[in-house]
């Protein structure tokens, strides 16, 4: 707090506390929730540590190495974060109310319903007196924080101080930022689907290819705002009235002429159509289709049969393609920013006469997708931007891969 000194912590007492608190979330015998209000943690590790639920109030934990952290349903109430490695740390649910994360680094962190309004910090002197304190930072303040593919789904942060913050593909759906200043920020790719930005500052902000379906922009500044390409609730694409039928009618149809080899039902040219009002298919059949150009983002497509299917251009951020088979599917050019391809099999289709056709995902852009467990075999990503994708565990045999990008995972 103002001008007050905070009683230094040192390393030996943290690793004490840390294996404490450890053994107090696993309900071990002498474990103990860490306290560490109005103490000072700057520029000590604790990368990796469980520590959710911690209470951190009114600490200073500038340039703390907090990555990785579990701090989901901590406090971190008017906390002095300024500068702290926070990448991929866990914080939802976490009471960030009047904290400072200036300069800090939130790349991957998880942020879903944190509450991250203003706030600050009352005490009663030994009269019963109560004192509010002014910090010493400024609160709430996000400026020029990296927030890049972090999940801030449902989080709060109206009246945030975010000028030229990076927020790059994050997720914020559902996010409260009423009256928030994001001047000049970074919000290129982010999902805002559902965000509240009424009265918001978004002078200069970049919001080039976000996703803004159901946002709420009363009252907002955008005057000198990129909005190139952002997806909101306007249709985008041929209408599905184009098909002549109602889309349950077609999908059957051209199931049908699928199954029967053209004998029977009808086959349909999807190119091109807004179809995010189908709402969830799991198990969708769409081999061989031509989906070229196509707007599914945000789908539940989950165990989709898409062999083959032509997908070049197609936006399919945020869908669900767990466990798809886009066996020889044509992706080359897609928008797959975020999308859950866990278990998808991306390897390569097998036609009449040994002949193999590799899934081409020639200039995808796959930032942030989870690729966890997938079958690549053969694939080929030649210039894909694989920035932050996970590939643990996904099976890369034969698979034509650019530069591996920094931030990706990769493990065997």
């Amino acid at each position: 707090m103002e001008n007050r000194q905070r009683p230094k912590v040192g390393y030996g007492e943290l690793l004490a506390a840390i294996a404490d608190h450890e053994k107090y979330r696993q309900r071990l015998a002498g474990g103990r929730r860490s306290i560490f209000q109005f103490r000072d943690l700057s520029n000590l590790t604790m990368a990796g540590a469980d520590l959710a639920g911690a209470d951190f109030t009114g600490c200073k934990l500038q340039g703390a190495n907090l990555a990785e952290t579990n701090l989901s349903q901590a406090v971190l109430y008017a906390c002095d974060l300024r500068g702290a490695n926070l990448q991929g740390a866990r914080l939802e649910r976490a009471d960030l109310r009047g904290a400072s994360l200036r300069g800090a680094d939130l790349t991957g962190a998880r942020l879903l319903d944190a509450d991250m309004r203003d706030g600050v910090v009352a005490e009663r002197d030994k009269y019963g007196n109560v004192h509010i304190k002014k910090p010493d930072h400024d609160p709430v303040d996000l400026g020029g924080a990296k927030m890049a593919a972090a999940d801030l789904t449902g989080a709060d942060l109206s009246g945030v101080t975010a000028g030229r913050t990076d927020f790059t593909d994050a997720i914020m759906i559902n996010c409260v930022l009423t009256r928030a200043n994001l001047s000049a920020a970074r919000l290129e790719g982010a999902n805002l689907s559902g965000a509240d930005l009424s009265g918001a500052n978004l002078k200069d902000a970049t919001l080039r290819g976000a996703v803004m379906v159901g946002a709420k922009l009363e009252n907002a500044l955008l005057s000198g705002a990129d909005v190139q390409d952002v997806l909101d609730d306007k249709p985008k694409g041929r209408p599905l009235a184009e098909l002549g039928v109602p889309i349950d009618t077609a999908l059957k149809q051209y199931a049908l002429w699928l199954a029967t080899g053209g004998e029977e039902g009808q086959l349909f040219d999807f190119s091109d159509l807004d179809l995010r009002s189908i709402g969830a298919r799991p198990g969708i059949v769409l081999t061989g289709a031509n989906l070229k150009g196509s707007v599914l983002q945000g789908l539940n497509l989950q165990r989709a049969m898409m062999q083959g299917a032509k997908l070049m251009e197609a936006d399919l951020r945020d869908c669900n393609l767990m466990g798809a088979d886009l066996r020889g599917a044509n992706m080359a050019g897609a928008q797959m920013v975020r999308t859950d391809l866990r278990d998808a099999n991306l390897g390569p289709l097998v036609m009449p006469g040994n002949r193999l056709f590799p899934a081409n995902m020639t200039g995808t852009v796959l930032r942030g997708a989870d690729m966890r467990g997938a079958q690549l075999k053969s694939a080929v990503l030649d210039e894909a931007d694989l920035a932050r994708a996970m590939l643990d565990g996904a099976d890369l045999t034969d698979c034509r891969l650019p530069e591996f990008p920094a931030g990706a995972r990769k493990k065997p």
